[in-house]
Formats: structure tokens, sequence, C-alpha cells
């Protein structure tokens, strides 16, 4: 018959092997999510990982054109500046009056047009790399669906290390403790 301390010494050997395991793959996405939020966090610090945000003529929202004449001009000056991205889909259009700008962001690829509100003028066409880091980071670059099962591992997975983290540093304690009482 198996006494409490040897019950207790191979539930802490069972734990020390899921948790050395668990711990391995936690570590790999921890150190990707790590990294990315580093980034995302410094994205408005360094125009390479956001470009930075251009002014337009007006902050005025009664002067500016109609959003889908700004769409149509974001939209040519991309297939204008880069012939290979043609037909992609605009993912949204970021308004920003306090600087008079549109951004036409488009889905595939990570491309951004800023346009001017008033004139339509093109201001930057540029790639969004804060948009992959983001994509990255939370793992919807694999799919939505890893992205779902990849967040809820990382998210059960840290619970499961704290707990048993814990009892690793409690376990061999109360074992050592139920040993002295013998």
């Amino acid at each position: 018959m198996q006494t409490k301390s040897s019950r207790l010494v191979i539930l802490t050997r069972d734990f020390r092997s899921y948790h050395k395991y668990l711990g391995l793959v936690l570590a790999i996405l921890l150190c990707i999510s790590a990294i990315t939020g580093v980034l995302l966090a410094l994205k408005k610090e360094f125009a390479v990982l956001q470009t930075p945000t251009q002014k337009g003529s007006t902050k005025d929202l009664s002067e500016w054109m109609d959003m889908a004449s700004l769409v149509d001009i974001a939209t040519e000056a991309l297939a204008k500046a880069h012939p290979d991205e043609t037909g992609l889909s605009i993912d949204r259009v970021d308004v920003r009056p306090s600087h008079g700008v549109a951004k036409v962001i488009f889905k595939e690829h990570w491309w951004e047009v800023q346009v001017d509100g008033k004139t339509g003028e093109v201001k930057a066409i540029s790639k969004r790399t804060s948009d992959w880091i983001e994509a990255l980071h939370d793992g919807s670059i694999v799919s939505d669906g890893f992205k779902l099962v990849s967040m809820n591992v990382v998210g059960w997975g840290l619970l499961f290390m704290t707990l048993s983290g814990i009892w690793l540093w409690y376990g061999p304690r109360l074992i050592r403790q139920r040993k002295r009482s013998r």
C-alpha cells in the first residue's frame, strides 16, 4: 500500500514531466509573443515598423473629397507604384481628420496608401510592417483557426504552468515535512 508521501512523490514527478514538456512548447510561443509585443509597443517610434501619419491640407471634413474618390485614388496609386499588386481588396479606411488624411489599408500584403482628404494627393504608399508583426503576434498569420487554438493553448498552458510551478515548489516541502513527522 502506498503511503501519502509516496503518492505525493509520484504526483510531483508527473507534474515535473508535464511542466517540462509543456514549458518547452510554451517557451517558443511566448518568445514570439514577447518579441513581437515589444516591437508593437515601439511601432510609433520607428518608421520602419509603421509609416508616420502624413499631414494633409485641411482638418475640416466638409472640405474633403468623398470617401469613394479617396479610395479610388489610393487603389490607382498603389497599382501604378506596384503593378504586381492589382486587384487587392480594401480592409478599411482609417480617417485621420486631425492630420487631414485618409489611410486606405488593403487586406492582402499589408499595403497602406495615405491620401490627402481635400486634394486627393497621395502622401505615402508603404507596407504596414506593424500589421504583419501583429498577425505574427496573435497567430492569425497562419489562420484564424490557428489563432484561436494557439491563444487558448498559451492561456491555459500558462495557467497550468503557474499552478504546476507552485506545486513543484510546495510539493517537495510537503513531502519532507511528512517524512520528518513519521
